[in-house]
């Protein structure tokens, strides 16, 4: 097939021989910006879809999840975001981000002389018999069009409960809820904080050949064996909340709800939980506790939230350390402080670290870690049971700060003390902990 025709169908199709070449000589982004100049220098004798290759090639070697092309005054700088931070790659200038663009419309299926409005499209990077999808956004902008592609690697979310990095007292909690046969668990946080991941988790954990899972998502993004998908299409009035009253009337003994947004959704997703189904969903809110005033502000009478939720959780995504190359050293006096005072308000039941002498982890940077001292990410979580307590002070209406209170009897780690014990043994950095949440 001419490779116009393969683009046009949106699959880059990129050989085997070539992908390894490219991988094995993009195992840095000090050596991606050499292959991407010495490529573009002879230009003549290259196309300009190998160039698309060798950034992709360069992004999957970083495990870059977004490649972000934006146009400046006088030259085009290319960045990846790796493990949730945006890193500059290289610049290059403007005769091959033309036809860079060029090249990104035609395989994303979208319009080559549309340039003064926003365009989604999406392709595939088709990896051996491994199909990558990524998905295409464009925007007009001052000096030209802002290209950002997401990476969709299956193996971002390829992450069992168990590697979560959810303490085992909660962990223990939370498969005790997950084994339920109703009820709602609900997962907050803002976007990309992981939520996603960890409800994916929560279904490859919870299924089983006699159940029916089906998810309600805008949109699907990563695909997962044995579990019914569906996607919002609101141009056609398929919402959240139309798409879970369909649902519903598929027989499921789980659903995943993508996000409640909506008074409409609530109440339906809580009648599921009601009704002899688990249902699991995230809400954007800062903590476990803002869940009940979030579901109360959208309309939720509180007598329905009370016997429908089992759990409510928040998460945060923090770098790891670079195995390979992280420093262990003697906690400064400003951070000896910070971490005391958290230790300081752990629950009675969970055991406290030693805070005679305290060391902490440092960031340095090697070639394995393309010189940035992190690599990959973990979660930091919280959680509060609707236990009888705090059902009985749900029906009250009550504020943050009263769930909270009464719900510290739990003996369940804040996102804080979950953080500071992942800086203690030396999964983070406090200075990580510190860009993610406020200590």
């Amino acid at each position: 097939m001419p490779e116009y025709e393969e683009a046009r169908r949106g699959v880059i199709d990129v050989s085997s021989e070539k992908l390894d070449e490219f991988l094995k000589k993009t195992s840095t982004t000090e050596e991606l910006k050499n292959l991407f100049v010495s490529s573009v220098t002879t230009q003549k004798n290259r196309k300009i879809s190998e160039v698309l290759e060798i950034i992709l090639a360069g992004a999957l070697s970083a495990d870059a999840s977004d490649v972000h092309i934006e146009p400046q005054e006088k030259q085009v700088r290319l960045r990846f975001r790796l493990d949730g931070v945006l890193h500059d790659i290289l610049l290059f200038d403007y005769k091959i981000y033309n036809l860079l663009l060029s090249r990104i419309k035609l395989v994303s299926g979208l319009k080559l002389n549309v340039r003064n409005q926003a365009q989604d499209g999406r392709f595939s990077i088709k990896v051996k018999e491994e199909e990558i999808a990524v998905r295409t956004s464009i925007i007009p902008e001052a000096y030209g069009e802002s290209v950002v592609l997401r990476i969709l690697n299956p193996k971002s979310i390829a992450i069992t409960f168990e590697e979560l990095g959810i303490n085992k007292d909660l962990m223990n909690i939370l498969e005790k809820e997950l084994n339920k046969p109703n009820g709602m668990i609900l997962t907050t946080g803002p976007t990309g904080s992981g939520k996603t991941t960890t409800l994916y988790a929560f279904l490859r954990k919870i299924y089983a050949p006699g159940s029916k899972i089906i998810t309600l998502e805008d949109p699907v993004e990563y695909h997962l064996p044995n579990i019914v998908q569906t996607q919002v299409e609101e141009a056609i009035g398929y919402s959240f909340s139309a798409g879970l009253r369909s649902i519903l009337r598929q027989d499921p003994d789980i659903i995943m709800v993508g996000e409640i947004r909506d008074l409409e959704t609530a109440k339906t997703a809580i009648n599921s939980a009601l009704t002899g189904h688990l249902v699991l969903s995230t809400l954007h809110t800062n903590n476990a506790a803002g869940t009940i005033p979030r579901l109360i502000d959208l309309g939720v009478n509180p007598t329905s939230i009370a016997p429908a939720v089992n759990i409510s959780m928040a998460q945060r995504l923090t770098r790891k350390l670079c195995d390979k190359c992280k420093e262990k050293q003697p906690a400064s006096e400003s951070e000896t402080a910070i971490i005391k005072k958290i230790i300081a308000t752990f629950p009675e039941n969970i055991s406290k670290p030693d805070t005679g002498k305290i060391f902490v982890w440092k960031a340095k940077g090697c070639k394995f870690c393309n010189s940035l001292g992190y690599k990959g990410r973990i979660g930091i979580y919280e959680a509060i049971l609707i236990d009888e307590e705090v059902e009985s002070l749900i029906l009250l209406n009550p504020t943050e700060t009263e769930i909270l209170k009464k719900s510290g009897k739990q003996g369940i780690l804040n996102m804080r003390q979950d953080g500071i014990l992942k800086v203690i043994n030396g999964t983070t950095s406090l200075d990580e902990l510190q860009r993610v949440i406020e200590l």
